[in-house]
């Protein structure tokens, strides 16, 4: 089990729970996949896991999983995994936040019910892109090298 951590979202500090060990081994499953997934590719960078994203003076965010581009540091990739007990920042401030500061693609991993939601940034803000469970497949065409099915990300 992990300890307790902080994130600043528009100016206020939450503490957040420590991740679970499920949570935990999800993470690692998905950056143990995104990392290979990586070999070879020379513009993007996988930050390691809760790495302090900074998006503006007031906001400092902790995704579980984030990819940045290497020439501008910027976070293109959000990785959320859902901690039922503490919920609320991920799936409403942060999302707000991730759209507000126009991030190219969000995943809300979500383990209470074992499926993915796949976001992409459009000129509009966020727009929900599927809802993925069981055998159906996690890629990312940004990532052309990345591929999983949702049930292996979440295997007991």
């Amino acid at each position: 089990m992990s300890a307790p951590y902080e994130e600043i979202l528009e100016g206020l500090t939450v503490v957040r729970s420590p991740p679970g060990q499920r949570h935990e081994r999800i993470g690692a499953r998905l950056h143990a996949r995104v990392a290979a997934g990586l070999d070879g590719n020379a513009v993007t960078r996988l930050l390691p896991p809760r790495s302090l994203v900074q998006m503006s003076h007031g906001t400092r965010i902790r995704p579980d999983l984030a990819l940045v581009t290497v020439a501008t540091g910027k976070l293109w990739l959000a990785v959320e995994i859902i901690n039922s007990e503490d919920h609320h920042p991920d799936t409403v401030l942060k999302k707000s936040i991730y759209e507000d500061f126009k991030v190219t693609r969000l995943w809300m991993i979500d383990p209470r019910y074992d499926n993915v939601e796949l976001y992409h940034g459009t000129a509009y803000g966020l727009a929900l892109k599927g809802i993925l469970a069981g055998r159906e497949r996690l890629q990312e065409p940004l990532l052309p090298k990345f591929d999983m099915t949702v049930a292996e990300l979440f295997e007991k």
